[in-house]
Order: C-alpha cells, then sequence, then structure tokens
C-alpha cells in the first residue's frame, strides 16, 4: 500500500495542480486587473497602456486600472510586479529601459527580468529621434557633432529613462563628443524642457514628441535603426549621417514569474484581438507608433526579449556605461 502511495502521490498532486490551472482561467479574470507603469503619465509606455486597458476589459469583462508607479528609472514599478501575487491581477508594461537596459547600467538591481517575469506579447518597437530645439544652430548629426566639439559639455539633452540615456551615451562615444545629461521624471516634462529651452536636445522616442515635431516646436534632425521612418520620411538615419549606433524603445505585457500558463494564455488571447482592432492600429498610427511586431505571441516575445536582454547587457557593460 504505502508503495503504491509512493506511485500515485506524485501523479494526484501533478492533477490536482492542473485542475487547479484549469478552474483558474476558467474564473479568470474575477475582479479587477493592474496594469503598473513605471514613468509619469504621458509617456509613450503610459499612452499605450491606456490606449489597449479600455478595449481589453471590455472583452475581458472586468474594470482594468493603469497604475502610475514612477521613479529610480522604473525599479520601483519592476520591483512592485516582481513581488505581486503571480495570480493575473497585477500585470507590468515593461518598457525595454526597465527591461533590458537596466540590467546592464545598474547594480544591484532589485529584480531579475529574465526570471521574476513571464512575457505576455510585445505591445511595440519604435526607433528614436534625435531632435533639437529650433534656435540650436543644428540641422544635421554633422553639425550637431561640430557644435559639441566646441563646447565640451556645454551642450545639455533631456533624458527621462534609460533607453534615451543609452542612446545618447552611445552617440558621446561614437562621435567622440560630450553632450550631458539633464534627467526629467518623464518623457512629457522632458520634452517640455527642450522646447522651453532648457537643454537643446533629446533622444526619444516618435510618440512623445510627435506633436511638437509636427508644430515645428522641436526638430528632427536624425532617426535611429537601419531604415527611415514612415512618419518622418525625409529625415535620415543615424548610419546614413556617418554614425553606427543603436537606439530603440519598445514596450510589452508582462506578469510575475508563477502566474498560471492558463492565465498568460487567456490574456494573450484577449490581448490578440484587442491589438487587431483597426480603430486602435490607426491610433497608434496616429501618434507615430510601430505597430510592426505589435501582438506577437508569448513565446515569440519570451525569444525577442532574451535576445534583447543579452545584446543591451553585454553592450552597455562593454562600452562601461553606468546608471
Amino acid at each position: 500500500m504505502k508503495a503504491m502511495y509512493r506511485i500515485l502521490g506524485p501523479v494526484l498532486a501533478l492533477a490536482l495542480v492542473l485542475a487547479s490551472g484549469v478552474s483558474t482561467a476558467q474564473n479568470y479574470p474575477n475582479k479587477p486587473i493592474k496594469i503598473v507603469v513605471g514613468f509619469q503619465p504621458g509617456g509613450g509606455t503610459d499612452v499605450t497602456a491606456r490606449l489597449v486597458a479600455p478595449k481589453l476589459s471590455e472583452l475581458l469583462g472586468q474594470p482594468i486600472i493603469v497604475e502610475n508607479k514612477p521613479g529610480a528609472e522604473a525599479r520601483i514599478a519592476t520591483e512592485f510586479v516582481a513581488k505581486a501575487e503571480p495570480d493575473g491581477y497585477t500585470l507590468l508594461a515593461g518598457a525595454s529601459g526597465q527591461m533590458v537596459f537596466n540590467p546592464g547600467l545598474f547594480s544591484p538591481l532589485p529584480y531579475d527580468p529574465e526570471n521574476a517575469f513571464i512575457p505576455i506579447t510585445l505591445f511595440n518597437n519604435d526607433p528614436l529621434v534625435i531632435a533639437v530645439n529650433p534656435s540650436l544652430p543644428v540641422r544635421s548629426i554633422k553639425d550637431l557633432v561640430a557644435l559639441a566639439k566646441t563646447k565640451p559639455g556645454g551642450l545639455f539633452h533631456a533624458s527621462a529613462a534609460s533607453a534615451f540615456y543609452v542612446a545618447a551615451e552611445f552617440f558621446n562615444k561614437q562621435a567622440d563628443v560630450k553632450i550631458t545629461q539633464v534627467s526629467y521624471k518623464g518623457a512629457a516634462p522632458a520634452v517640455r524642457a527642450v522646447v522651453a529651452g532648457e537643454a537643446s536636445i533629446i533622444f526619444m522616442s516618435i510618440p512623445p514628441i510627435n506633436t511638437m515635431l509636427k508644430a515645428g516646436k522641436l526638430r528632427p534632425i536624425a532617426i535611429t535603426g537601419d531604415k527611415r521612418s514612415p512618419f518622418l520620411p525625409e529625415v535620415p538615419t543615424v548610419l546614413e549621417s556617418g554614425l553606427n549606433f543603436e537606439g530603440i524603445t519598445w514596450a510589452g505585457l508582462f506578469a510575475p514569474a508563477g502566474t498560471p500558463s492558463a492565465v498568460i494564455d487567456k490574456l494573450y488571447s484577449g490581448l490578440a484581438v484587442v491589438l487587431k482592432d483597426d480603430v486602435l492600429r490607426k491610433r497608434f498610427t496616429s501618434i507615430g507608433q510601430d505597430t510592426s511586431g505589435m501582438g506577437m505571441p508569448p513565446a515569440e516575445f519570451a525569444v525577442f526579449f532574451k535576445k534583447q536582454l543579452d545584446h543591451w547587457t553585454k553592450a552597455i557593460k562593454g562600452m562601461n556605461i553606468r546608471g
């Protein structure tokens, strides 16, 4: 009899776990879901989460609340979700800065991006624009490098997150110049600072600065990536401008490690529908957000995330950039 218990015990335990997962999926969600954003309202990740949340809420039949927990380059929010109950009710709108740039910039981190989270899907994957206040006598990367060389440390860029800071530091090293960082608590105040002339330069994705670019209050001089953006077709790439450095920003949805796979599947199934919605995609396009890759399945997103994490951790440490 004891031998039978030893054999059947693990089998019964596994059956109970599987049954629990099915039950969880059937009942999920039965209360409000929280999506945590590690930045101030108005930034690209915040805007994305707030566009997606209402439509996902309609589909799942429960309120979805977007909660901002800004501070410490999104480390506060990321740690909060990493330690949350893995039940699908606390999720993270994780951006590239906190998920793949911070590990190379800060040591130790209060969270392990690779092992503390389950990737669900990608929201966006955007290049960065290098833009300047129109009063700065700069219309190209060549102009910017020439001016920066005459003023070592005397030009300032407004930074709001790790992804933008890293891009600026890569630029400094590639061009052999020193443009000084001025930190702001969010994309919106950083953009306002450059428009007001508190800083002269900004490295940022298109959505948070799109309105200012269209109004002529910021002048784009180059875009990162290997091809021009359809949103700014007249703006050359950094490669065209004679430098070879990368700069991207992306965001996706993550759940704490240990969240049942049935819950992940249910969330992704809803997001797959929401992110194919024509009205929502047009809204993303209207603010300058690249929709390529949006809605990729969890397994594919996990591969993308791991490659990004490995690449940027190595690149940042190799360039000896520190937060």
